[in-house]
């Protein structure tokens, strides 16, 4: 979907609901959705338009049979609530959380145990409470996982694999949600036997990351770990571009790090879910519920190395990472 595209797909919210009326081919549904990005942001773009086409996939036409009402947070925990409220308020058939679940599924069930809520990433939705078990939710809410907490022990193992001499470090993390600690936990649980020194770095905004990493960077043989956290994705620019400026070889939990100048990602597809959860939407639509739809996880997990970075950290890639790589960047 070009940008163009993109932008009356999101900007025609107003529009959708006059076009239905003029047509009035079936019966029009609703559906609500928040997103945890800003709107201009490209991998809102990315999410959006695999969940687009994964509705016209399964029969969804936007002006015919579905409206769509789309709200954008940007990480702000008081738009998350207010959103939320306003999407509850429109009555929709459903609403979709497009990334992000974890830090706004709580404030959906806040304002709404009625409505049918579909997540697309969220860590650990039984830990949380958000659902009773992953394969019988048991409430108003389902849908994608992003991965469990033991991916952290992988990524601090990768790092020294990519960067044998780090000793030391820093977790960016989101202590305020769940996810944050969680994650802090298997890495710290992992780290004696790596004989690596953790130091927790909260994320809260661009300031704060900047003393925190320089502060920590003044000591040799650093590294990063970015735990998953929709702060650390609107942050991830700055992110990238203090691990270059302090020499930090770095570990990342989405691709579009990697390919925006950062050293290594291991995860899941972040896309693939959004294409997805269009099926259990239209399956929610047809009169399935929520409670009786299994929490699904990640199909596929990635390695991507981006030699161009390892190169000018002074790094030699191993060949047997290279060669269990999905995609390295030149």
């Amino acid at each position: 979907m070009k940008r163009r595209a993109f932008i009356t797909f999101l900007g025609g919210a107003a529009a959708w609901p006059l076009a239905a009326r003029a047509q009035q081919p079936e019966r029009m549904r609703r559906i609500g959705v928040l997103m945890n990005l800003a709107a201009a942001d490209p991998e809102s773009t990315a999410r959006v338009t695999a969940f687009a086409q994964g509705l016209q996939e399964s029969g969804w036409t936007i002006g015919r049979n579905v409206q769509i009402d789309t709200r954008w947070a940007a990480a702000d925990a008081d738009l998350f609530r207010r959103y939320a409220a306003e999407l509850v308020a429109l009555a929709p058939d459903i609403i979709l959380i497009l990334a992000g679940g974890g830090a706004v599924v709580p404030s959906l069930l806040q304002a709404t145990r009625a409505i049918p809520i579909v997540f697309t990433q969220t860590p650990d939705p039984v830990g949380a409470g958000f659902v009773e078990s992953l394969a019988r939710p048991g409430g108003n809410v389902t849908g994608f996982m992003l991965y469990e907490y033991g991916i952290g022990a992988k990524w601090l193992e990768l790092l020294k694999e990519i960067a044998p001499h780090v000793t030391r470090a820093a977790v960016i993390r989101d202590a305020a949600i769940a996810s944050g600690i969680g994650q802090w936990g298997a890495i710290q649980t992992a780290a004696p036997s790596f004989g690596v020194e953790l130091r927790p770095v909260d994320v809260r905004d661009a300031s704060e990351i900047e003393r925190a990493i320089a502060a920590f960077a003044r000591s040799p043989n650093g590294g990063l770990i970015v735990a998953a956290s929709t702060l650390a994705v609107v942050h991830r620019d700055l992110i990238v571009t203090l691990a270059a400026r302090h020499k930090l070889p770095a570990v990342y939990p989405s691709r579009f790090f990697v390919r925006s100048g950062g050293l290594i990602f291991y995860g899941p597809d972040s896309v693939e879910p959004h294409r997805r959860a269009a099926g259990c939407v239209d399956r929610i639509l047809k009169g399935e519920k929520p409670a009786d739809l299994p929490v699904q996880a990640p199909t596929k997990y990635e390695l991507v190395i981006n030699l161009k970075t390892a190169k000018a950290l002074g790094l030699e890639v191993p060949p047997t990472l290279l060669a269990r790589a999905d995609e390295v960047i030149e």
